[in-house]
């Protein structure tokens, strides 16, 4: 978000801005400037995989409620040119899910819906504690992500001897009520 703001300060008369990324990385920031133009810009998403586009498109200040939950049974992460735009509300009214927190972009849903990102369901919440992640965690090997959380990937993998691959993914983060937890999915 901060390259946006950035940019609609140094530019002038900015009616649209495509964030494009591929394989869920952002690639490109595109500004369509039109001489005169004072209206509110329009921000348009895209990520490319090898078989879909995925598109969330809407206004700059463009406001909404946004509920939060405990982990439900899915959870969902958004695509990279999302996450660069920083409409994280907005995708949490626009698909009915919930944020886990004000600051961990996670959505959930008891129910699984089309969302432009990755989609997990849930098989096991771990509390992050040494007493339960040697209880409940004994996997050798499994994908790892963060958010909103006080450690690095790279240091829970040494800490918790865990190689990269294989079809579990652990989600390391923090709860609404300022828990940290281990989210154990598999992909949908």
């Amino acid at each position: 978000m901060l390259d946006i703001s950035l940019g609609l300060n140094e530019l002038k008369y900015i009616s649209e801005i495509h964030i494009v990324a591929v394989n869920n990385e952002v690639k490109e920031l595109l500004w369509l400037a039109e001489k005169g133009f004072k209206n509110t810009p329009k921000i348009k998403t895209r990520n490319f995989n090898k078989t879909t586009i995925e598109k969330f498109d809407f206004n700059l200040g463009d406001e909404s409620h946004t509920e939060y939950s405990e982990p439900l049974k899915y959870i969902y992460e958004p695509n990279a040119s999302i996450l660069k735009s920083g409409a994280f509300n907005l995708v949490s009214e626009r698909y009915n899910v919930q944020k886990l927190h004000k600051n961990t972009h996670l959505f959930t849903s008891d129910e699984l819906v089309d969302f432009p990102g990755r989609r997990f369901i849930i098989n096991t919440t771990i509390p992050y504690s040494k007493k339960e992640i040697k209880i409940f965690l004994n996997m050798k090997k499994a994908n790892i992500t963060i958010r909103n959380f006080p450690e690095s990937v790279s240091n829970i993998r040494k800490k918790l001897k865990i190689s990269d691959g294989g079809d579990d993914y652990l989600f390391f983060t923090t709860t609404g009520t300022n828990i940290k937890i281990i989210l154990v999915c598999s992909k949908v």
